[in-house]
């Protein structure tokens, strides 16, 4: 039997209905079912994902190879299970409620065989609002450089590895990460790879975002769990890259992403010794790997909120970010021709945190400057239904701007947006139509940030509106067509105002029912 191209690990634990789609986007790759077999390692599934998986491979002998255990508590210990018996010379990773495109893999495998890539990445879109970073897909790529790219801010496993860089190197997935652990794998692949290339003319990974529409929000990684896992993968990345601009290059990414949102709006409501074992620790890694280049390129609110982690008590850190959920921005501060964001304890002589902390590049001002308030909200329903989202910001100049300087969108949907100065700064009313928020995709469901931007002094900036956690979940019902849908507005886990269109099922109406029936909501 002539060895495979391409070996397609999945990871499968409760994933039902999305893993049918998963797997039949496998078996119809247009690279052709002889030049593949897939590797489906079951984690002790209990939601019916074992038997979709046996019914694959009695449908397609040949090509599945199905192997079952109890569950691990995490996606490390099957990938590595499955890598023990892959055979391709290549190994391509995929979640198990994601799907392909036709011809990601023979997209994939051509880019890799014609550029000699040992690391291959393919345009990944993300389905039902969910977020990916897109900045490593701007074009195609045959040698894109791990330091000077934004491939440190695509860590995930989603990639075509050559087999002999996965056995050369003896890579495998650490089993003690419950979260995060397909970083280490990847990152040790792009530090060690001779080349890696980026196919970005093709949408060759749908990444799904599960949507349970009594709660759009993502699952809250538990802190303690999370925080040990940062600190093993910083640690990681310590160790595989020596100290200098190319190890800052890979930290920024986990500073700003990991590391910042442990002292984020979630950290309050902890337990305080959960809140000083968070706060040492961050102490810790900033001590140990935020460099001063590091520290310039965050944003000043990471920036702060790890300085008060970093110098001040565990008390003057909740008080601050207790404050910081509760206030709108604070204003800037020019001296200098320079710029501060004024954050409670700038220029405290109690605190002692140095201008720079504060300190706003001309590169951020723009994105300052589009930073809005979500203050209140306005349904009219009906066919032509509409949504007025009222803001605010302590930026009075934004009432100056010229007429379309200042923008509100919610994915493709654009709002008509008057605005308005007040003795405190700025109102802005965007307005949108329902009928905008649909598309031909959104019969599957979607989830769109509302986002504003500004365009001033030749900078556009964009950043999305602030929701108070107490703003609470607002929903309409909404006709298109014979369908009828929810529409849903709440913030997100990062604290941002979201639209989320779900549509009404059977099977959702069959659960409202039986949670109304049981005493629920």
């Amino acid at each position: 039997m002539p060895r495979p191209e391409v070996t397609v690990v999945v990871a499968v634990y409760n994933t039902m209905p999305y893993l049918t789609r998963c797997l039949e986007s496998l078996v119809t790759q247009s690279i052709g079912r002889d030049k593949l077999e897939v590797v489906a390692v079951d984690d002790g599934s209990t939601d019916g994902s074992g038997a979709e998986l046996e019914r694959y491979a009695a449908r397609y002998p040949g090509l599945f190879t199905v192997i079952h255990q109890a569950n691990s508590g995490g996606p490390a210990e099957p990938s590595n299970r499955a890598l023990d018996v892959a055979t391709g010379r290549y190994v391509f990773f995929v979640g198990a409620d994601d799907y392909l495109g036709p011809q990601a893999l023979r997209r994939l495998v051509q880019m890799a065989d014609r550029s000699g890539a040992d690391v291959t990445l393919g345009r990944v879109v993300g389905v039902n609002g969910r977020y990916v970073d897109q900045q490593i897909f701007s074009q195609n790529a045959d040698d894109v450089d791990l330091y000077d790219s934004a491939l440190p801010w695509s860590l995930a496993n989603t990639k075509l590895f050559r087999r002999a860089l996965i056995d050369r190197y003896k890579l495998r997935f650490p089993t003690d990460m419950a979260m995060l652990s397909d970083q280490p794998f990847t990152l040790e692949a792009l530090v060690r790879a001779e080349r890696v290339a980026v196919v970005a003319d093709y949408a060759c990974y749908y990444a799904v975002r599960r949507l349970d529409f009594s709660n759009i929000t993502f699952t809250p990684r538990r802190p303690d769990t999370l925080l040990g896992c940062v600190a093993r993968l910083m640690d990681f990345v310590a160790e595989l890259i020596p100290a200098g601009p190319r190890r800052d290059a890979v930290l920024l990414r986990h500073f700003r992403w990991e590391v910042a949102k442990l002292v984020g709006r979630d950290f309050v409501a902890l337990d305080r010794a959960a809140r000083e074992r968070i706060q040492a620790e961050v102490r810790r890694l900033a001590d140990d790997y935020l460099t001063p280049g590091l520290a310039e390129r965050l944003f000043v609110a990471e920036r702060v909120r790890i300085a008060y982690a970093q110098r001040a008590t565990l008390d003057q850190l909740t008080d601050f970010l207790r404050t910081q959920q509760e206030e709108a921005d604070p204003p800037l501060v020019s001296d200098g021709g320079r710029q501060f964001v004024a954050y409670p304890g700038f220029r405290d002589p109690r605190l002692g945190l140095p201008d720079e902390v504060f300190a706003l590049s001309p590169a951020m001002a723009a994105d300052w400057l589009a930073r809005l308030d979500t203050v209140g909200l306005t349904w009219v329903g009906g066919s032509g239904g509409r949504l007025t989202v009222h803001a605010h910001s302590t930026r009075r100049e934004l009432a100056y701007l010229p007429s379309g300087a200042l923008r509100m969108a919610a994915g493709d949907a654009a709002a008509a947006v008057r605005v308005e100065a007040d003795e405190a700064g700025t109102r802005v009313r965007g307005t949108f139509r329902f009928a905008d928020f649909f598309d031909e995709s959104t019969h599957l469901g979607a989830v769109r940030v509302v986002e504003a931007s500004v365009t001033a002094d030749g900078r556009t900036g964009t950043a999305g509106l602030r929701a108070p956690r107490g703003m609470g979940t607002r929903r309409v019902v909404h006709r298109r067509g014979a369908r009828l849908y929810v529409v849903t507005l709440t913030a997100n886990h990062h604290g941002r105002l979201v639209v989320a269109i779900a549509p009404v099922t059977p099977g959702r109406v069959v659960r409202r029912l039986l949670s109304r029936s049981r005493g629920g909501k």
